[in-house]
């Protein structure tokens, strides 16, 4: 048997103050509740995670719509058939709502024979009938407007469900629809997602489509923190050489209720076999007893003797995926911890697949998706009696150099290292960053520690009910218009996402020991936000750019200073949170100049640097070397700039000589204009 490895890349733990599972007197939990009370809004954007109860939100808020708004009827638009059942009865006034939820059952056409094609007619009977609600895909609802246009819709409600497949793409039918929809302003629309950003860094709503939404988010922090027993969660990285298959065991326990997703037939992981792959996993298992004729699980029994139920959702015979898959939905099984043990797949249960008992989901292969990463990780954060503990892992190829293919192996790791520090980010409590000013005092409702707050320092304010921190930032510029602000508050894991998988910003930030952290920060973070966000001026962009550094930087501190409790030990149960405090209280002056001089990638280098091989590591290392490239112009004119604001602040220009690698790298900027300026002149 492999020897068992454990280098997680980020540990968060809980509270498990059962808060996220209490209800009011109308039987709403704390997220359906917050979205309830925004009901009047016409446009509404639910940002919350797998299993905080976005579909009974829903319910609520369509029942008032159609009887209380004077709506004509609500339609729910779900992703693929299965999340259709998420839409079943409920008797909610049994837990103090003043209506039950009911769709007749020739309206839920998710039940309904036949292809989304031949269901738009139902769709018009719908329309021109009494009932209140209906339930269908997105591919139906796309063909009913293609062919009923948009007037025909006007007075109801649209409800989105898994907004993320939405796209401002021109491609994205769905998209297109909804931007007609907003621009006749005839229906309400409710859009709910677990993952709102695109893998593909797509915009899900054009900016100014998006502006018309009134957006209710709940985190990841404070859904986990109000479960009763989930208390850590782990997300790793793990590389491996040779056949995944043959390590597979390095990672996996077979006594954690685990979903293993293969690898896609297409991609360098995979032996492009995947029925045998499924077999050698099995294998490797234990010894196989057959199958069990009810369910269609294979039945191992395990080198520790004990019996292992393994689903294969990866078979390509319909008869039997689709008994196993019934078999796992199966209504009566849902609490039964023992029903299954491990659950094999490759396109399957991901979005919307409840299985609440989930401990571990282990991804073999890198996924380009950073949407279907989060809707993976989704699958093992749900709260159940006795599961303390929950991980995610994703077991990758070591990129090896004699490969044809090492460039695309080197991306594929440097992308997986994206998706490990934007899950930081998105379990990470809520930042809310301010500046310091004279007049700053403590918000009530915020802890600031033992001593209080302190008037003249920084101060770091936690409110424990909400899993918010207050941090106080010298030299914080401060959002001045209301699409500013929104980012600030609402959209700062956006901004990162699109910094991180920036791929100059990793490889240099990872491998080029030359790189002067500014450069990342204050380069590369303001290039993007002004490409991401042309419509704010200078002074909102330069906001949004410390705002979005600040949370990915304080996050990377607060990790490397946890991890540091932990050295020596085999596994790195950290508190990230408790980093975030530590971190922040050492730093009693904390201020914007010292944020942007720490390198936003130094602590996963150092995370990656004991989980791959030492030689592949420098083979890496080199590879990327050699395609660095000198200053380009657009970067010289941006050092000019931040050295003109050097100049203001301090009465000189940067110098060339300068004992400061940041002051220098200005300074070599101006040269470099100065030479190109020179060389133009000169014809």
């Amino acid at each position: 048997m492999s020897q068992h490895k454990s280098v997680p890349s980020v540990t968060v733990n809980y509270a498990c103050n059962g808060s996220s599972k209490k209800s009011n007197e109308h039987g709403m939990r704390v997220m359906q509740e917050r979205a309830y009370n925004k009901r009047g809004e016409q446009y509404l954007l639910i940002k919350s995670p797998p299993a905080s109860g976005k579909s009974r939100a829903l319910m609520f808020i369509a029942l008032d719509k159609v009887h209380n708004q004077d709506l004509k009827q609500a339609i729910i638009v779900v992703p693929e058939k299965s999340i259709g059942s998420s839409f079943h009865d409920e008797p909610l006034s049994q837990f103090g709502f003043w209506a039950d939820w009911k769709v007749e059952p020739k309206w839920n056409l998710c039940n309904a024979p036949g292809e989304d094609g031949g269901k738009v007619n139902s769709v018009k009977a719908f329309l021109d009938g009494d009932d209140y609600m209906l339930v269908c895909t997105h591919a139906t609802f796309r063909f009913a407007v293609d062919r009923f246009g948009v007037g025909v819709f006007d007075d109801r409600l649209i409800a989105v469900d898994e907004f993320h497949h939405v796209s401002a793409n021109p491609d994205n039918k769905l998209g297109a629809h909804l931007g007609e929809f907003i621009s006749r302003s005839k229906v309400h629309i409710v859009a709910m997602t677990g993952s709102y950003f695109r893998g593909d860094a797509e915009a899900v709503l054009a900016p100014e489509d998006e502006a018309n939404f009134e957006t209710i988010t709940y985190t990841y922090y404070e859904q986990l923190n109000g479960y009763e027993y989930l208390k850590t969660l782990d997300i790793g990285y793990y590389f491996y050489s040779g056949s995944y298959a043959d390590d597979i065991l390095s990672v996996l326990n077979p006594d954690e209720k685990t979903i293993i997703h293969i690898p896609n037939v297409n991609s360098r992981e995979s032996t492009k076999d995947k029925h045998k792959e499924v077999e050698h996993i099995i294998e490797e298992l234990g010894d196989w007893q057959g199958t069990d004729p009810d369910t269609g699980f294979h039945l191992v029994k395990s080198p520790r003797g004990n019996r292992l139920r393994i689903a294969d959702l990866v078979d390509d015979d319909p008869t039997r995926r689709d008994k196993v898959s019934s078999a796992l939905k199966r209504p009566e099984e849902k609490g039964n911890r023992d029903h299954v043990d491990i659950i094999i797949a490759l396109g399957m249960a991901k979005e919307g697949f409840d299985w609440i008992w989930c401990e571990h989901a282990l991804t073999v292969g890198y996924r380009s998706s950073l949407t279907e990463i989060v809707q993976i990780i989704g699958r093992t954060t749900r709260d159940a009696k006795g599961k303390t503990h929950a991980r995610f892992t994703n077991l990758i190829a070591e990129p090896d150099a004699t490969e044809d293919a090492v460039t695309d192996a080197i991306n594929d790791t440097l992308k997986a290292i994206a998706a490990s520090l934007l899950m930081e980010q998105v379990l990470a409590p809520k930042f809310n960053f301010v500046p310091k000013k004279p007049g700053s005092g403590p918000i009530e409702g915020y802890d600031y520690g033992e001593g209080g707050y302190d008037p003249k320092g920084t101060n770091v304010g936690v409110n424990e009910e909400t899993g918010q921190f207050q941090i106080e930032i010298s030299g914080l510029a401060e959002p001045k218009s209301k699409d500013a602000q929104r980012i600030c508050e609402e959209d700062l894991t956006e901004v990162v996402t699109a910094f991180i998988q920036d791929k100059a910003a990793l490889e240099r930030g990872l491998f080029d020991e030359e790189t002067v952290p500014e450069e990342l920060t204050q380069l590369r973070m303001g290039k993007i936000v002004k490409d991401k966000y042309p419509e704010l001026d200078e002074e909102d962009q330069e906001a949004v750019r410390q705002h979005a550094i600040a949370a990915l930087n304080i996050t990377q501190k607060a990790k490397e200073l946890a991890n540091a409790v932990d050295e020596g030990e085999k596994t790195g149960n950290t508190a990230l949170i408790d980093g975030v405090r530590k971190f922040t209280m050492d730093v009693r002056d904390l201020d914007i100049d010292l944020i942007d001089r720490i390198n936003p990638f130094g602590e996963a280098y150092a995370i990656l640097a004991k989980a791959m091989n030492e030689e592949s590591l420098k083979q890496v290392a080199a590879v990327i070397a050699a395609k660095r490239v000198s200053l380009t112009l657009d970067e010289a004119r941006e050092l000019a700039k931040r050295a003109l604001k050097f100049k203001q602040e301090r009465g000189r220009l940067p110098a060339l000589n300068s004992p400061d690698p940041w002051e220098q790298r200005m300074a070599e900027g101006i040269a470099f204009l100065q030479k190109k300026t020179m060389e133009a002149s000169n014809g």
